[in-house]
């Protein structure tokens, strides 16, 4: 990602700023795309991990769908290239405006989170004189042995139908006939690197499915999330597509006029940008000295939001080694980017990457202490 060419080019810019290197976004595409076509896997992109426009037209050329949890993401994807019939709509809070734009650009279905949207959904179908296709997002009560804040299928959650309500819940459908159910979905959380919790996932699916059929139910869509994560100590290590579609190859019984689903967005964007800002001053904080850059968490909120971890490189210096934390100059104690980690000597001016910040950086930026926003650069830019 960065040689002395790069290095010397992003010297010149105004920090800070995403820098996004496309040479690893195609890379990264390319074989997610050739890793679910061996199993005739159809993936759809996550928007909301990053909707950068240049992003998001890329993606649609290689012809993933859309996975959206706002009515402005699907017009955003439906603005940049994605066909309709290849957008989900998921999400706990679908408001009627959303429901009625879904509907009416005609999007492939929704992924629905509870009874009560069930039931709103079909009552605004049934106004307009129109069939919504459903699918049902159930919570598996499976751990995804990832950070709380991004565990989304254990019992204690707002997100999905809990298995205790399905009954009423195939009721609903049954009696709507606005509604039609297109299949189920699942979500157990993001950052995953252990796939066995996918192998148990797979495990649940398969009951459930069964529980559905000798209920006379049948679908033809099993969505079985995303989640997968990125290597955040090697941000040139692509993620493991191979492994990951391989489990839910071996593992997920599907009936053969059914077709999977993933939604993967930190996997495709997450190691395609750097967060490029500049030490503006050296201060003294006990064991190590403070770094303090001119990008902070308005730029970037991981870090601050729940302790994520990103490599930090020094672009420009080879010095000795030393112990640095790394933090913005928002007003906020939480405004670090790392504590205690190893740096060469850094000065006033150099240029600093922090890694692995394709996904749920840009996108999360916000003008708190009213800061202005972030710009993205493009390798071709430069």
């Amino acid at each position: 990602m960065f040689n002395r060419s790069v290095i010397s080019k992003l010297q010149q810019q105004q920090t800070p700023f995403y820098y996004y290197d496309l040479d690893i976004l195609h890379r990264t595409l390319t074989d997610m795309k050739r890793e679910s076509g061996r199993y005739g896997f159809h993936v759809h992109y996550a928007v909301k991990a990053n909707f950068n426009q240049r992003i998001m037209q890329t993606i649609a050329d290689y012809g993933f769908g859309a996975d959206c949890v706002s009515g402005n993401e699907i017009r955003h994807s439906l603005e940049n290239g994605f066909n309709s019939r290849d957008i989900v709509f998921a999400g706990v809070g679908k408001t009627d405006a959303e429901i009625e734009y879904a509907l009416k650009s005609d999007i492939f279905c929704f992924n629905c989170e509870s009874k009560a949207e069930l039931s709103v959904i079909a009552g605004i179908a049934k106004d307009m004189g129109l069939m919504a296709p459903v699918a049902l997002r159930i919570n598996p009560d499976v751990d995804a042995n990832t950070h709380s804040y991004i565990t989304t299928g254990v019992e204690d959650t707002k997100f999905g139908i809990h298995t205790g309500e399905l009954e009423e819940v195939a009721g609903i459908i049954e009696s709507s006939p606005a509604l039609h159910l297109k299949g189920i979905h699942f979500h157990i959380g993001s950052q995953i690197l252990d796939l066995t919790v996918y192998e148990r996932l797979c495990q649940r699916i398969n009951e459930l499915q069964e529980w559905f059929e000798t209920r006379g139910i049948g679908f033809d869509i099993i969505n079985v999330g995303g989640g997968l994560g990125i290597n955040h100590n090697n941000p040139a290590a692509l993620p493991h597509f191979a492994d990951y579609f391989s489990v839910f190859g071996r593992h997920l019984r599907v009936r053969d006029h059914q077709q999977v689903f993933f939604e993967i967005g930190r996997a495709a964007v997450g190691q395609s940008a750097s967060l490029i800002t500049r030490v503006l001053y050296l201060k003294d904080g006990g064991a190590a000295k403070y770094l303090i850059v001119d990008a902070g968490m308005t730029d970037l909120m991981r870090p601050a939001l729940y302790q994520a971890y990103h490599l930090i490189e020094n672009l420009v210096s080879d010095g000795e080694p030393a112990k640095y934390n790394v933090a913005g100059p928002v007003c906020e104690s939480a405004d670090v980017f790392a504590r205690m980690i190893e740096l060469p000597e850094t000065r006033r001016g150099d240029l600093l990457a922090i890694r692995s910040a394709g996904a749920y950086g840009e996108v999360m930026a916000s003008r708190y202490n009213m800061r202005n926003l972030p710009r993205a650069l493009f390798s071709d830019d430069i």
